[in-house]
């Protein structure tokens, strides 16, 4: 396995719009591995989350595992929401915003239909936590980052924080 680069705002490519994932693609060991690498990547940061899209692959699959003890990897490829239920406003962040956290409202509960990581399509209920998390993903696969749901002063003092965080370490 391998740990993968995780692309940080303003990069643009986090604004691609990822490709839906060939299902014949799903079980081939170069997949797989990749799947792998994702979790690796995404425990490692440490998140609870990490799309494609993060790590420059753009296509449409992620990973979330919101266990304590990183046990319970789940996976989900050509994700589609096709219920959404209530409102939650969470405090979120992101491995590709790191240190910044904003009240993000989302809906409470959704229903996501899938592919697993063994090519079988699923269909999961969420809610709380794990539907902000597959939400949150999702829209990393439509090129939107949860800094688009601040205002545009807030984004810009967002930008600007960062860009002095890199240059404080470079």
């Amino acid at each position: 396995m391998a740990l993968l680069p995780i692309l940080e705002f303003p990069d643009p490519r986090l604004r691609t719009v990822a490709a839906p994932v060939d299902p014949a693609q799903v079980t081939t060991p170069e997949f797989q591995r990749l799947l792998d690498d994702m979790f690796e990547t995404m425990y490692d940061a440490p998140g609870i989350g990490l799309a494609a899209s993060q790590v420059d692959v753009h296509q449409r699959f992620m990973v979330i595992d919101l266990s304590d003890e990183k046990n319970e990897p789940r996976v989900f490829i050509n994700p589609e929401i096709v219920e959404r239920d209530g409102e939650q406003v969470y405090q979120e962040g992101c491995l590709s915003v790191p240190g910044i956290f904003a009240d993000v409202t989302r809906a409470n509960s959704i229903r996501v239909r899938s592919i697993g990581r063994d090519g079988a399509p699923y269909e999961l209920d969420a809610e709380g936590l794990l539907a902000v998390c597959i939400q949150h993903e999702m829209d990393h696969l439509a090129g939107k980052l949860f800094v688009d749901y601040l205002s545009p002063l807030k984004r810009e003092m967002v930008r600007k924080k960062l860009a002095k965080q890199r240059r404080q370490s470079a």
